[in-house]
């Protein structure tokens, strides 16, 4: 492989030793094609001049990265799957492939997989990942990224040419590996599984190594316990705020799907929010809405909850419940500055800032209007009230019910008036990911292996994400 100076291997997890993980045998395929390959993080991270075949030969047959890890590692957790236990969890179709330290912030990235063959956790499933899986993947982290959400990257994804059974689509379906470029593989089901174990000694392991590699300011806490716990609550506060304001439901918010470092990953029966609708599901199996879109906040708490009891042999409980006493206030106050990111316009201060983003909801749980128009349509505020107007839901605007609104968001000035020029405004429709759309772009590849609309999608994503200023890298 062409060495880079912007290559830093940093395999820090072979370091906690046995009981963490287990060496897994990556499958092998019967043939590769390269559908996705993450071209920004790449160069990033020093691995950008690899052809195309040597990027096959990594990320596909996984050959080691130099001074890596020498073999990939399925890591084991436990956790609490829609409010039960299970103890039989751990990486079952996948593995940590390689690490790396960033070179511009210094952090530690995983390279992890999805889809790349069995093991000692796969209890009887064949541990691959369906080509639309990974392409629904890949299209959710694009989308959340660009809306603003700190989530996991799609780093590369390659079709592997088998026939899949699944019951939950049309069968034989085709098959995919997919990488995804994350900060942590440590999950709060890592730290259930230690409890469950009464393994305090690793237990305590854990946390130090979680504080070492992830949160390095907390080191020399008087009490590491409390201040990695009290660290892990206030950026899951953020992560909800951000589903919210995104619009995103993400389906499967079990405490395995949860890790430390606060960051949104595996995305399984997601949905985005055609209209807002705090009952709206994801996941076709949620009968009883236990994670619906205006529930996600309640689910992340239970999470968090659950995850103190991980630690509560190693730090009173009743201590550890105290972390949550303003998660609620942080929760609401993320949730109001990323709804005003998205809308454009900036913040004042708390309370009005609060009656703007209620007002706003009010108005949307009363009309039919689509829960990404309102962000297209009335971006950086009031100076967008002729092209909302003339839009095709300009009729919904005018009236008692919007004018509530107008009144408040004529407070706020717009935090970027040189965006309102783009050519994005210039469109019809706002860019958006709902799931007539996902099966509209899934179908011609379904049908003539035609990958055009998925790849225009994937430009139109990152021509919103460049108007948020969010840089692919």
């Amino acid at each position: 492989m062409p060495r880079s100076s912007s290559y830093q291997a940093a395999p820090r997890t072979p370091a906690l030793g046995d009981g963490f993980f287990e060496v897994a045998t990556p499958a092998k395929f019967p043939a590769l094609t390269l559908r996705v390959r993450n071209q920004p993080w790449a160069e990033r991270l020093g691995l950008g001049t690899l052809s195309d075949e040597e990027w096959l030969a990594h990320f596909a047959r996984f050959a080691p990265l130099p001074d890596n890890l020498p073999a990939p590692l399925a890591l084991g957790y436990h956790g609490h799957q829609f409010g039960q236990y299970n103890p039989a969890l751990g990486d079952g179709r996948g593995f940590l492939y390689a690490q790396l330290r960033d070179p511009v912030d210094g952090r530690l990235l995983d390279l992890g997989t999805k889809g790349s063959g069995t093991t000692r956790w796969s209890r009887g499933h064949d541990g691959r990942l369906t080509l639309k899986g990974g392409v629904r993947e890949v299209l959710a982290t694009e989308m959340l990224e660009a809306l603003g959400v700190y989530t996991s990257k799609s780093f590369s994804l390659v079709e592997t040419h088998e026939q899949l059974q699944r019951s939950d689509e049309p069968s034989p379906t085709r098959s995919s590996v997919l990488v995804r470029l994350s900060h942590s593989h440590v999950r709060f089901g890592s730290f259930q599984r230690l409890a469950y174990q009464k393994d305090s000694a690793r237990l305590r392991q854990l946390v130090e190594f979680s504080i070492e590699n992830y949160y390095p300011s907390l080191a020399g806490a008087d009490d590491p316990i409390y201040a990695l716990f009290r660290a892990v609550c206030h950026r899951a506060a953020t992560l909800a705020a951000s589903w919210m304001a995104s619009g995103f439901v993400h389906g499967v918010l079990n405490t395995d799907n949860m890790n430390i470092t606060g960051e949104s990953f595996d995305y399984g029966p997601y949905r985005f929010l055609p209209r807002y609708d705090l009952k709206f599901t994801a996941a076709y199996f949620d009968s009883s809405g236990l994670y619906a879109y205006g529930r996600q906040p309640e689910a992340v708490v239970w999470n968090l909850l659950r995850f103190a009891e991980a630690l509560s042999s190693l730090c009173p409980m009743d201590q550890l419940r105290l972390a949550l006493i303003d998660w609620e206030a942080r929760y609401l106050r993320a949730f109001h500055l990323a709804f005003l990111e998205r809308l454009g316009v900036t913040s004042r201060d708390p309370v009005h800032d609060s009656l703007l983003v209620s007002r706003a909801l009010c108005f949307l749980q009363e009309c039919e209007l689509g829960f990404d128009r309102l962000f297209f349509d009335w971006y950086g505020g009031l100076p967008s009230e002729a092209r909302a107007l003339a839009g095709t839901a300009g009729p919904l605007y005018r009236g008692a019910r919007w004018d509530g609104v107008r009144a408040l968001l004529g407070e706020h000035a717009p935090a970027h008036a040189e965006r309102l020029s783009d050519a994005y405004f210039a469109r019809t429709q706002p860019t958006s990911l709902i799931i007539d759309e996902l099966e509209a772009l899934w179908a011609p590849i379904a049908a003539r292996d035609d990958w055009s609309l998925f790849y225009a999608k994937l430009d139109e994503i990152r021509a919103l994400a460049r108007l948020y200023g969010r840089a692919p890298a």
